[in-house]
């Protein structure tokens, strides 16, 4: 089945959770709202017609100001058995939460923690939901268009409080010779 297709059949089988199916680019994708993604990223993954095994990516978009409900997850589907992909837009609005699909595949594991590492998204049922990419105390989520750029607005000349400490463990290695 190729593409277009699921897409209306999504359509049908999910009429009031799709909200615009596009094609661009020889690109099909879905939007979608976020109260039933686990049951139909299971309708995907599972069923022999579609068998969408492989989550390529999963990342999120700000759209501050442009649109409402202001975040995207958007989720990149191919299959591997019928060689088709599909793209999957749910809209999450801020301080909303979204379920996981980790259930359905393992890669979002990874994925769902570096978006809610870099815009705060909070995925329902994740296993292990903690910060990947910016240390444990960071303070924000960098990839907000609303993220100040230059440092905490009430002291621009402030920085984060670990910096000191890996500037000290980058001088102790260097001792070691192989650390240039």
């Amino acid at each position: 089945m190729e593409p277009p297709k699921i897409a209306e059949t999504l359509k049908g089988e999910f009429a009031d959770d799709v909200i615009a199916v596009k094609e661009f680019r020889a690109q099909t994708g879905v939007t979608l709202k976020k109260d039933n993604i686990l049951q139909i990223a299971r309708r995907l993954h599972d069923a022999p017609e579609f068998k969408f095994d492989l989550l390529k990516d999963l990342c999120g978009v700000d759209y501050k100001k442009i649109k409402n409900p202001r975040f995207e997850v958007v989720y990149n589907l191919y299959s591997i058995t019928h060689r088709h992909s599909l793209r999957l837009n749910v809209q999450v609005s801020d301080k909303e939460s979204i379920q996981s699909v980790v259930s359905v595949w393992k890669t979002a594991d990874w994925h769902e923690r570096e978006c809610f590492d870099m815009y705060g998204i909070v995925f329902d049922g994740h296993p292990d939901l903690r910060r990947i990419l910016m240390p444990e105390d960071w303070d924000g989520y960098p990839m907000r268009k609303d993220y100040p750029t230059a440092g905490p607005e009430d002291d621009p000349g402030a920085e984060w409080g670990g910096f000191r400490e890996v500037l000290k463990k980058a001088e102790d290695f260097k001792k070691f010779g192989w650390y240039k």
